[in-house]
This record gives C-alpha cells, structure tokens and sequence, in this order.
C-alpha cells in the first residue's frame, strides 16, 4: 500500500501528517504506523496522525505512538496538524478539532500556533513530584543540573514502576531558570525515549511551576528542541482553566512510502 505523507515538526518533536478525508488509511495498522515511524527503515518520526472529516468541526486528529498504537493527545501533534490542515486549504482564523481527549481549538498567529489544552482541575503532589493528566498523563519532577540527568534511565524506571507500569506515564525533569522559565526534558511512553519536546509535559511543567496564586500566567519553556511558552489562568493550587500552548510548528517534507498491505 502507499502513503502519501507529510512530515512536519514542533520544537523537535516530529511527525508524520496522512490526509485521510477520503478515508483511504482507515485501515492502517499498528505494524505499518511503527514501520513508518522506524527511524532507520522508516520515515522516521516521534508519532503520526491521521486528518480526517468529522461532521461539526474543521477536522478529527487521530494520533498514533511511535510504537503504533493510538495514542492520546499530543500537544506539539496539535500545534502541527493545524498547519498541516491549512497547507491542505482549510484555511481560518481560528480552529476547532476533534481529538481523543475532547475539543480544541488552535490558531495560526505569524510564525507560532497557539493551541487551547483541556481545563486541568486535579493535580496531585506530593514532596518530590506532581502528577496531573493535560490531555495526556504526566509526572513532574524538579532537579537541579537537568543537563547531567540520565532522562531515559531515570524516566524509564519510573514509566515502568508499579504505580504507572500499567498504563503508563510520560515523565518530566524540570530546572526552575527564573521565576517565569523552565527547562524541561522529558521521557515519552510510547516513544518509550527522551523526545527534544513534548506539548503535553511542557504545559504541565508549566502548570505546576506557576508562582502567582491566581489569574493570568505566562510561563516560557526550553526544551531541547527549542522554546514554547504557555500561558493560563491558576484558579488554585490544582485548577487551571484558558490554557494554551504556543510555538512553531513547521513542514519539514513530504514523500511517499510503499508498505505491505493489511492482510488481516
């Protein structure tokens, strides 16, 4: 079968973008979304997302891990199939999609694509760590050094602890750089490595780290693919609500690759 693709980037988290509104890659598979994401036999890429059709919305994001299954939502993924839709000829001012965890809604402003996460009212911590779910799961941990932190090591022993072992958890390594920036690292399950970027734990990072009680924040990011910021409203300690992700997210190329068929 082929695939007809598009590979676009976000801060150094990559993916691979298939227009399905003809329905064409309804059938898709785990083992050809991981040959396709394979960075030595594939394409190469952190994750891949169908565009589809979806009555009431300018389209559905469907995102798949690198290790081919459907994963849940991808921030960076969000900001990138914004573009890609409007490479496509959708063209708007203001987005709204489908995604697994609910609604949102994304705008193209000059060179960033802001992207609207999902309201987050339970954040769990504790003295060494927080746990909070921003469309996907995450574990906030602060150090100091983050450069000399072994992430695949250290996030791997805690992705795969018997607390999260089951389903999993993306984890994040945080160094406060100022009172508004942060440098974040983290290690994604699925990729079941450390990416140079992560939507999903760059606003939970970003979250957690707030100093004002409450109202308006904007928190700046580094990761090691490049800054984003996120700005929202702290309703209290674990309530945040109007939170969106900012950044670039930008085509990279596209291609065509042939793949075994589905013979299932």
């Amino acid at each position: 079968m082929k695939f007809i693709f598009e590979k676009y980037q976000a801060t150094g988290n990559d993916f691979i973008l298939l227009d399905n509104r003809k329905n064409i890659y309804d059938a898709i598979t785990t083992e050809q979304v991981k040959a396709m994401c394979d960075r030595h036999f594939g394409i190469g890429a952190d994750g891949l997302m169908l565009l589809n059709n979806k009555k009431d919305y300018d389209f559905e994001m469907i995102y798949y891990n690198a290790d081919g299954n459907e994963g849940t939502l991808c921030g960076n993924g969000g900001r990138s199939i914004t573009q890609f839709a409007n490479k496509l000829g959708i063209k708007k001012k203001e987005y709204l999609f489908s995604a697994m965890d609910g609604d949102h809604k994304s705008v193209i402003d000059l060179k960033e694509i802001k992207l609207q996460m999902a309201d987050v009212s339970k954040v769990e911590f504790s003295l060494d760590r927080y746990v909070l779910d921003t469309g996907s799961p995450h574990y906030v941990k602060y150090v100091n050094e983050i450069e000399d932190v072994n992430v695949v090591n250290e996030g791997r022993k805690i992705r795969n602890s018997k607390d999260f072992a089951a389903k999993g958890i993306n984890v994040n390594f945080v160094e406060t750089l100022s009172k508004d920036k942060i440098y974040v690292r983290t290690y994604e399950r699925g990729v079941e490595n450390e990416t140079l970027s992560c939507g999903t734990g760059v606003t939970a990072s970003a979250l957690v780290s707030a100093h004002n009680d409450n109202g308006f924040n904007r928190v700046e990011v580094k990761t090691k693919g490049g800054d984003l910021s996120v700005e929202f409203d702290k309703k209290g300690d674990t309530e945040f609500v109007n939170i969106w992700l900012c950044g670039p997210a930008n085509f990279v190329f596209s291609g065509e690759i042939e793949l075994e068929e589905n013979k299932n």
